[in-house]
């Protein structure tokens, strides 16, 4: 069956952050979950169906790497993206050891997120944007 309508979730701490980010990619209309933390976007994930997840690194109560190694701990292998404003060596790192994981620095620019959105729902479902003003990673 054929992906048509992706859902999203969208996890960070800054509550102006996770609603531009849903605006940006609203134009795709996906379905989109949004959490403040790494353990509300573990409750979410658990309860509903999500094709990419998007965290922060850096938030309070459980990190972004955090919540995606017990995600990948508890068999769940969805294409994921961390984003951060302070990327270091070791969030590279660790990022490289998950699978599935793309890194992305903040600020995020539109293009390169919603390319990077689109590319991995395209790699991982066969999804395909019907917008054709997405520019595609080579």
């Amino acid at each position: 069956m054929k992906l048509t309508k992706p859902n999203l979730l969208i996890t960070d701490d800054d509550r102006a952050f996770r609603e531009t980010l849903r605006s940006v990619l609203d134009r795709f209309d996906f379905e989109m979950y949004l959490a403040e933390d790494g353990e509300e976007a573990l409750e979410i994930i658990s309860r509903h169906q999500v094709h990419l997840a998007l965290f922060d690194v850096h938030m309070p109560r459980l990190s972004g790497l955090e919540a995606l190694t017990r995600m990948r701990a508890s068999g769940l292998s969805l294409p994921c993206i961390l984003m951060s404003a302070a990327l270091d060596e070791a969030i590279c790192d660790a990022a490289s050891k998950l699978e599935d994981v793309s890194v992305i620095p903040k600020p995020l620019k539109i293009r390169e997120i919603s390319s990077v959105v689109t590319h991995l729902l395209a790699k991982r479902y066969g999804w395909q944007a019907e917008s054709p003003a997405v520019d595609r990673p080579k």
